[in-house]
């Protein structure tokens, strides 16, 4: 017992003393820009709540808040770096387009069950957490090959929501992209992560820029999760419903 408690102490340093180290990697300007990336991430979260909730009073969420979105994504990237504060207002007026967006998504959540909403927020926050901090702890470029896979994903998820559109769907078809889609996202947060610190190793301090690419992925990520939840809870009640009659 005690050989076993001192190899498990043993490898419980060297995992630490590895992870120092692979932090070490990461240079004090990096780490900075890292944090400014964090904090506008979390300000992005913040701005597409608030959408979120302006479309569940209001009911302002639909085609133009998708297209306001997309038009603020594109503007931002087309202004300049030395535009600071534009481009962080930019950034927070696509996120709060983006959470009008989800309105309605969140109220079927809200129709179906409510904590709904809480769960699939930790559910994605614990899931971009412990992959973006996979990436951060890991040797760098490690996991950079992975953009590859992610990005051939991308392409069959595109080409079978085109062929559904056009030919129909199946149920089947559905769960595949949904489960396929949170797959190929979780893993462009690790990409998009390890790709931010070499950017920020070579130069590109563009936290703007970074901060949209990490708050792309977390949208989809948690859009997957919701409807997961959503589609699981609604099943589950509609099973009570027929067992009581």
């Amino acid at each position: 017992m005690d050989s076993f408690t001192s190899f498990f102490d043993s490898r419980s340093r060297r995992w630490n003393y590895d992870t120092l180290k692979n932090f070490r990697q990461i240079s004090p300007v990096v780490q900075n820009h890292l944090k400014l990336v964090y904090i506008t991430l979390c300000c992005a979260v913040v701005a597409a709540a608030v959408g979120a909730y302006l479309h569940v009073l209001w009911n302002i969420g639909g085609f133009l808040t998708s297209a306001g979105c997309m038009g603020t994504m594109i503007w931002l990237l087309s202004t300049p770096p030395s535009e600071e504060q534009k481009r962080v207002s930019l950034l927070l007026a696509s996120a709060l387009f983006q959470g009008a967006s989800i309105g309605p998504l969140i109220d079927l959540a809200i129709e179906v069950d409510p904590s709904i909403i809480f769960t699939a927020f930790v559910a994605t926050s614990l899931a971009f957490a412990c992959f973006s901090g996979a990436a951060l702890v890991a040797r760098r470029r490690e996991y950079l090959y992975l953009g590859g896979l992610a990005s051939s994903g991308l392409s069959i998820l595109l080409w079978l929501h085109f062929a559904s559109s056009i030919f129909g769907g199946s149920l089947a078809l559905f769960k595949f992209e949904l489960y396929f889609g949170l797959l190929v996202f979780v893993g462009y947060i690790v990409v998009d992560t390890q790709e931010i610190v070499e950017r920020a190793h070579s130069g590109d301090l563009d936290y703007v820029k970074h901060a949209l690419t990490l708050f792309t992925d977390l949208a989809a990520i948690f859009v997957r999760i919701l409807i997961i939840l959503v589609k699981n809870s609604a099943e589950r009640n509609e099973k009570k419903k027929k067992r009581k009659n």
